[in-house]
């Protein structure tokens, strides 16, 4: 399969520290690719590179082919790079459908305009229904969305996310903070999400690596250590000492 994304000699370095260090990687279409590794081993600030909320001290980020390396996030997220799950794009005061119409709207002329009557955004109403019912909030619709639970506030940030149409779906940290129910829910949700995308994540949970992901790359101080099956990696004797032999905790 292509490469969707590819990273060359990817760097970044605060204060001459390099919280990621050279790292080259391939992320396939059609897949879910997991970004794993003990605390403080670069994944977050990879996945900021990414997504274009830091820019890189080296190296190149390419998306289809395109170098979108130093791109701003709105840029990357309109070529069709989208990021979820962070709690703070909710507008918590609007209802849940509201919420997806304002994302649904940020891809049509609407945002440019000024004194937007209620009708005017009306027939973004049935592709909003739509992704809620896919995330299973239907029902919640007319609900503020400060009023859903923490788990069902991420199923929020997905169908927020899916407004955007990606191509590819950068996931941070999807599971934390959730009980065993939501875990299962809304690893269910990604699971269907991927059947029409690209999935890159970052996760804590390796049950929900195993379950999900086709393809793992493993970090450790900001370097590439292994990549592989969930298979090949549980059984590469580096990850093991990463995790376990060098005092980390065992943490994705």
């Amino acid at each position: 399969m292509a490469a969707l994304v590819e990273t060359r000699n990817l760097t970044k370095s605060f204060a001459g520290f390099k919280a990621v260090d050279d790292v080259s990687l391939a992320i396939e279409e059609g897949t879910i690719h997991a970004i794993i590794g003990p605390n403080g081993a670069g994944k977050t600030t990879f996945f900021n590179l990414l997504s274009g909320f830091i820019t890189p001290t080296a190296g190149t980020i390419c998306f289809k082919g395109r170098d979108i390396t130093g791109m701003d996030p709105p840029h990357v997220a309109r070529l069709g790079m989208v990021r979820s799950f962070q709690i703070n794009s909710i507008f918590t005061h609007l209802t849940v459908l509201d919420n997806v119409k304002v994302s649904l709207e940020s891809k049509t002329e609407l945002p440019s305009r000024f004194w937007l009557s209620s009708a005017a955004t009306r027939r973004l109403e049935p592709r909003a229904l739509e992704l809620l019912s896919a995330v299973g909030l239907e029902k919640e619709k007319d609900l503020l969305a400060v009023q859903l639970s923490y788990g069902r506030k991420r199923a929020l940030e997905l169908a927020i996310s899916l407004a955007q149409e990606p191509e590819i779906l950068l996931l941070d940290e999807p599971t934390a903070g959730m009980g065993s129910e939501d875990i299962g829910s809304i690893s269910q949700l990604i699971g269907r999400a991927a059947k029409e995308r690209t999935v890159v994540l970052v996760e804590h949970n390796l049950s929900v690596v195993a379950d999900l992901s086709n393809r793992i790359t493993v970090m450790q101080r900001g370097k590439v250590l292994v990549e592989g099956t969930y298979q090949e990696v549980r059984a590469d004797q580096r990850v093991i000492d990463a995790y376990l032999g060098g005092g980390a905790a065992a943490h994705a």
